[in-house]
């Protein structure tokens, strides 16, 4: 904590002293989009694949659902969601690339969890509101800062300057009992250099899903001081979540309404009589958590402190300070534990001896995850640009766990912990970025990153184990590229770049024979073409994304029963993503996207425990099965809306889904797969503008107009015992047709 402050101290002084050395003038106030999120964001001149949604689309979205939702439409995306109706646990794929290969920032600041590399959107309720403009780059794209992006980085901007005064209130109402409440209020530029701005929301939602609750809130408090060479902004939001939990998803059987199975299932896993009767009578929408509160609870605050000096007409200083603290526990009502497990001791009551319990846990997370983001931009002229960026982090989190209640409490205390660790990451890196026009068509890209991280955990896991140990890894993170203009209309890029990431906590914490997983390493080649006149526009890009050493899980457990991923030699991504608008008419305009796809592991070898025939045996068996397919990777991914205005004021889009068929682990095997589905939804928007109010929009929806039974993610085990191999799929069915209606005033 000591050096975080000596950072502070030092890189405030910085920017102080730049403050007071300026000697030309700048432009009044400046674009927060341009000095805060440009370090890491592509451009026009930048050889990469990306795509940019403004914040016109981000409203127009923005009914009710999670922000991954906002992002479904942009090429080679799959959102999910536990509960089934897009809101609580919700979660995007981009390339197939699960959250912790997806790389994210909040104005540059790196929000992906430091441990798990995942992204927890349920702890940014509404956060959509308050958002300007978001990028999404496929591929490793252009360096950023926080987790490695291994299939995409989502670079999210929040509000810049309102220069005028406002109030907003957005209500919504829909299925499911779904409520979306949002105040926001704005000042205004007051006295030409100050602007506050807040919003205050509330998202609840009953869940398709049975018991699949959401209470979200979150507030956002910003004030910025706008200089005519200086921008000093403080941003403080939190959100908090309160889910039921649906992580269990849904057994195959039930999915399938087969009783013969439903009952195979209850014998298999000895479930009680009133599980089973659960089971066999809530339909698609079950939910194996009975326990009324077995809930997910946190709460995430963020405060950021962006600067940016325009030091000379050429040169432009970014420095910002983050301080993000998480603390909350999910709760859990388990059967017959048994005591030893939470540490404690067994009971003598008479004649018998209690070695186990009925009890409730709480497992907690308490964190915090500080640092500095920095970047210096030097442009003498249209024709050259340099950046020089980077940041420093440090995660320090304590996981712990509670046991609340317990029929047998033995000699536990009330609040008994039975698990302590803690967690230090610490993360560095800094790049060089350049982009240069050597001729009037031609541009070079050149793009050199630093990135070093240090990892160290002491104390012992849930299961506990004791999980001392610390990791240190060093990455050269180079990408080189070209853009040609080819005329007014058509362009051309290639790029080629080179990435690595570390292991998850839980490669470290599972594996604890002491073999831990090697880095993951990619090389990604992009190549792109578009076209753009007032009519059309067309885009196309190939990419070959090729791994070496990827992560991914094999069936291979621990001897406590947890997943663990291994390394896998040779793996690669490889498609072409295509892009097509066109106004039809001068009221009709139509979006479209696809992306076509190979995604392979190159040889695979899957592990598979067997009992033996009486299940008196403990073997893994290794099965290979040559080259498969990459579990979660869709071959074919298409979206888009054809959008309709016949009137001024009035909006009309009908939006379009297809995922293609998804295979739940990497055998390619057909009876453990996603089937593909269409989804078809409906919006239709009409506002209205007056003398004593900005605007009045009504907005409403139809999702899954055809009402599709599908399931947008899932998972499976497996094992072999008696004789017979058992295969145990799970799905997360999702929401048939469903409503929202909303209403928009501005003031």
């Amino acid at each position: 904590m000591k050096n975080y402050l000596l950072t502070v101290a030092l890189l405030w002084s910085l920017t102080a002293s730049a403050q007071s050395d300026f000697t030309i003038d700048s432009i009044k106030t400046m674009d927060l989009k341009e000095v805060v999120v440009s370090a890491t964001r592509a451009t026009s001149k930048t050889p990469m694949t990306f795509n940019q949604i403004e914040k016109e689309d981000i409203e127009e979205n923005n009914i009710g659902k999670d922000l991954p939702y906002l992002l479904e439409m942009t090429p080679s995306a799959v959102t999910t969601s536990d509960a089934g109706a897009g809101v609580g646990y919700t979660g995007i794929r981009i390339r197939g690339s699960d959250a912790a290969r997806v790389n994210v920032t909040l104005n540059g600041i790196p929000y992906n969890d430091p441990e798990s590399q995942g992204v927890f959107w349920v702890n940014l309720p509404d956060f959509a509101s308050s958002v300007s403009s978001i990028q999404v780059q496929r591929g490793l794209g252009t360096s950023t800062n926080g987790a490695g992006a291994f299939g995409a980085s989502v670079n999210i901007e929040t509000d810049g300057l309102n220069r005028d005064s406002y109030v907003t209130l957005d209500n919504a109402f829909g299925s499911f009992n779904t409520r979306k409440h949002t105040a926001m209020v704005g000042t205004g530029l007051i006295a030409d250099k100050f602007a506050f701005d807040a919003r205050l929301s509330q998202i609840t939602s009953d869940g398709y899903v049975d018991r699949a609750t959401s209470d979200l809130r979150s507030y956002f408090v910003s004030g910025g001081y706008y200089g005519k060479k200086s921008l000093v902004k403080l941003n403080i939001f939190s959100g908090h979540e309160t889910t039921y939990q649906a992580w269990y998803g849904v057994p195959e059987s039930r999915i399938n309404d087969d009783v013969d199975e439903m009952n195979a299932y209850v014998a298999r896993n000895f479930l009680s009589a009133a599980d089973s009767l659960n089971l066999l009578t809530s339909g698609r929408t079950y939910n194996q958590y009975t326990y009324d509160n077995e809930v997910d609870d946190y709460q995430q605050t963020h405060y950021q402190l962006i600067s940016a000096f325009d030091l000379s007409s050429s040169l432009t200083l970014n420095v910002a300070l983050f301080l993000i603290h998480g603390e909350g526990y999910f709760e859990q009502y388990k059967a017959g534990r048994d005591l030893s497990d939470y540490g404690l001791d067994d009971i003598a009551i008479g004649t018998q001896t209690i070695t186990s319990t009925d009890l409730i846990q709480r497992r907690w997370l308490n964190n915090n995850f500080y640092g500095t983001t920095f970047s210096l931009d030097y442009q003498p002229n249209n024709a050259f640009r340099f950046t020089l960026g980077g940041a420093w982090n440090e995660y320090d989190g304590d996981h712990f766990g509670r046991v609340i209640w317990a029929q047998y409490a033995s000699n536990g205390n009330i609040r008994h912990q039975y698990y302590f660790n803690n967690s230090i990451k610490k993360d560095f890196n800094i790049f060089g970025k350049v982009i240069y026009d050597v001729a009037d068509q031609w541009s070079l890209f050149g793009d050199l990153q630093y990135r070093m991280v240090h990892y160290t955990m002491e104390g012992d896991d849930n299961d506990g184990l004791v999980i001392d140990q610390s990791h240190n890894y060093n990455f050269f993170n180079p990408k080189f590229g070209f853009k040609y203009q080819i005329n007014d209309y058509s362009q051309a890029y290639a790029s080629i770049a080179i990435g690595s990431k570390e292991p998850i906590r839980s490669d470290f914490t599972d594996n604890i024979d002491g073999t831990i997983p090697k880095e993951e390493k990619l090389r990604d080649l992009e190549i792109g073409y578009s076209r753009s006149t007032k009519k059309y526009s067309f885009q196309a890009n190939f990419y070959w994304m090729d791994y070496k050493d990827q992560l991914v899980l094999t069936g291979e457990l621990n001897d406590v029963g947890s997943s663990l991923r291994a390394n896998v030699d040779k793996s690669f991504r490889r498609g072409v993503e295509l892009q097509v608008g066109y106004q039809l008419a001068p009221e009709v305009k139509l979006n479209t996207n696809a992306s076509f796809s190979q995604n392979k592991i190159e040889s695979f070898n899957e592990t598979i425990y067997n009992y033996g025939l009486g299940w008196d045996e403990y073997n893994a068996d290794l099965v290979s099965y040559g080259e498969t397919d990459i579990a979660f990777s869709p071959s074919v991914v298409a979206g888009g809306n054809i959008e309709f205005t016949p009137l001024e004021g009035l909006n009309l889009r009908w939006i379009h889904k297809y995922v293609g068929e998804q295979f739940l682990d990497n055998t390619s095997t057909d009876s453990r797969k996603l089937d593909a589905y269409y989804v078809s939804d409906a919006v239709v928007s009409y506002a209205l503008t007056g003398n004593n109010f900005k605007s009045i929009t009504l907005k409403v929806a139809a999702y899954n107009m055809f009402n599709k039974m599908y399931a947008a993610n899932g998972y499976t085990w497996g094992y072999r015992g008696g004789g017979d191999e058992v295969r145990e799929n799970f799905y997360y069915p999702q929401a048939g047709t469903n409503f929202m209606i909303g209403l928009s005033v501005k003031l």
